[in-house]
């Protein structure tokens, strides 16, 4: 969400963002009604003045002050009325500003317009075809699909044996890692109030994709993002207390609506899913911003590296990284079996945006100035999405899958899986 005198004073930048970003917003009828509301308020403003200037007349029995009163009185609130509809229509239009993305993101409408900006890790080159995941954990018996989808419905899973090991194995060793480089860690609720998603910028576009609980007035989170970032929604922060580094655990909800292919069967796309999501709460200040957001990239390569799995970096289009976003890469992991990578991280630096929508701020040292921070994150590690990845670059010609050296010590040194 972007400050109303940024946008008055830079209506052609807004225009610019907002169809770079493929957003169906019209900036000039956001104006029209800011301008409206601008009135409406001096009316009652005025309204309200004349009316304390009768209330003095009539104590001196001023018949006509009496009559007038009366009328201002109506007028107050018809006008307050029309106040109340127009600032849910200007807050609905609000909500749909965009973050005016970085001079680095490619200018495009989809993910057609993403770049690739670094590839990492060698290709394995296989002496036999290799399977796919789907495959292997038929063979390994490490996962149930079948009698699942039948109590759970579609795009559900169990996973099985030494799988499920090693998808807890996955979470304590991504714990590991951002736990000594400062991250504070938690185990996350999954239900919030629809406040928090507006708060993270969710909603309202990402509706369809959210499961909702409406007797209780609640919806299921697609990430942990969703409850750091309203963990601080209307406070004033220390800036000595900058960075704020969090690292929270949950399970995640997405209902996919609108997905199809062959992603939606195996570990690529499922209903549910675990992930540790990093999260970054720093000054308003744009090269510490960018600081804070190579840091988090680095920490997914840093992951990636020791697990041995070959990724690539890219930079998302303006159409592919959402409304609220100033700057989007995308970390992709190998895939054998199809010869492509699949996308298993995400970071993002959202500078303002959602710190406008839940009130956060931090008071500068120097100035005694109070700011919007900024906040960012990136995917920590999300199961079952990366076990496809690790299965497939570590299978054998038998069908066995090798465990990476980096998670044997959380499993007792367990080789195979």
């Amino acid at each position: 969400m972007l400050d109303i005198k940024f946008i008055r004073e830079n209506p052609d930048v807004v225009k610019t963002a907002v169809k770079n970003k493929n957003i169906k917003l019209d900036v000039d009828l956001l104006l029209k009604i800011d301008m409206e509301l601008l009135n409406v308020k001096n009316l009652i403003q005025n309204l309200s003045e004349e009316k304390n200037r009768l209330s003095l007349e009539i104590r001196n029995n001023n018949e006509e002050a009496k009559t007038r009163a009366l009328e201002v009185k109506v007028l107050i609130k018809e006008n307050e009325e029309a106040l109340k509809e127009k600032e849910q229509e200007f807050k609905k239009m609000m909500l749909l500003t965009p973050t005016i993305p970085s001079e680095e993101v490619p200018i495009g409408i989809d993910a057609s317009f993403n770049v690739v900006t670094k590839k990492f890790g060698e290709i394995r080159k296989f002496d036999f075809k290799p399977k796919s995941h789907i495959e292997l954990l038929d063979i390994n018996d490490l996962a149930e699909f079948n009698k699942i989808t039948k109590i759970c419905g579609s795009r559900t899973l169990a996973l099985k044996n030494n799988l499920a090991r090693l998808e807890m194995a996955l979470w304590q060793f991504t714990y590991d890692i951002l736990f000594e480089k400062g991250f504070t860690l938690f185990n996350l609720p999954s239900v919030v109030f629809e406040e928090a998603l507006y708060g993270t910028g969710h909603f309202p576009n990402e509706i369809e994709n959210t499961y909702a609980l409406p007797k209780d007035k609640q919806y299921l989170t697609g990430t942990a993002e969703v409850v750091l970032n309203g963990i601080h929604k209307d406070e004033i922060l220390n800036e000595d207390d900058l960075p704020i580094k969090y690292a929270g655990f949950s399970p995640c909800f997405r209902r996919e609506a609108g997905s199809y292919g062959k992603d939606i069967k195996g570990l690529i796309r499922v209903h549910q899913f675990m992930k540790v999501e990093q999260f970054i709460i720093t000054k308003n200040d744009l090269e510490e911003s960018e600081k804070m957001y190579q840091f988090l990239l680095n920490n997914t390569e840093e992951l990636l590296q020791k697990l041995k799995i070959p990724y690539q970096i890219i930079m998302c289009s303006t159409g592919d990284m959402g409304v609220g976003k100033y700057k989007m890469q995308d970390v992709e992991c190998y895939l054998p079996s199809e010869n492509r990578y699949i996308e298993t991280h995400s970071c993002s630096n959202l500078h303002e945006f959602q710190a406008r929508r839940t009130n956060i701020r931090y008071r500068e040292n120097k100035t005694n100035k109070v700011k919007f921070v900024h906040t960012l994150n990136n995917t920590g590690l999300a199961t079952p999405r990366i076990l496809a990845a690790i299965i497939e670059n570590y299978q054998e010609r038998d069908g066995k899958i090798k465990i990476p050296e980096a998670l044997r010590p959380y499993l007792r040194n367990l080789e195979w899986l």
